[in-house]
């Protein structure tokens, strides 16, 4: 069992920054591929960001060049640096963790954090 828990959520102020955290618990942490994804009240959760056991990143386009995914395996943290925010960017932002076998994943969450309108 891998427990997930972000933080880092504020306001959006558009043009500024916010970074999330998000730190998991046990041993398996390197071996994990980690996402954030986004849901806004009334929409569907919404892959963001991810970032493999490996490190290579992928973004979806709406995030692409103002979105940063990183990861510090020796603090079992991922990062999300969240940079030129819009007020569409407000939702509850999650962790994702999934740990692959040769026949089967198995995905963990954490329970979110809020990015909040400022308005």
């Amino acid at each position: 069992q891998v427990e997930l828990a972000e933080s880092g959520g504020g306001l959006v102020h558009p043009g500024g920054s916010l970074r999330l955290s998000c730190v998991a618990s046990g041993s398996l942490f390197s071996d994990g591929h980690m996402a954030w994804y986004r849901r806004d009240p009334g929409k569907q959760r919404e892959l963001l960001a991810a970032i493999t056991s490996g490190g290579t990143t992928n973004y979806v386009d709406s995030v692409q060049c103002r979105f940063t995914i990183s990861r510090d395996n020796a603090k079992n943290t991922v990062y999300l640096r969240m940079n030129g925010l819009k007020l569409e960017d407000t939702a509850v932002y999650y962790c994702n963790a999934r740990f692959s076998g040769s026949l089967y994943y198995k995905d963990f969450w954490g329970q979110g954090t809020q990015v909040a309108d400022s308005s």
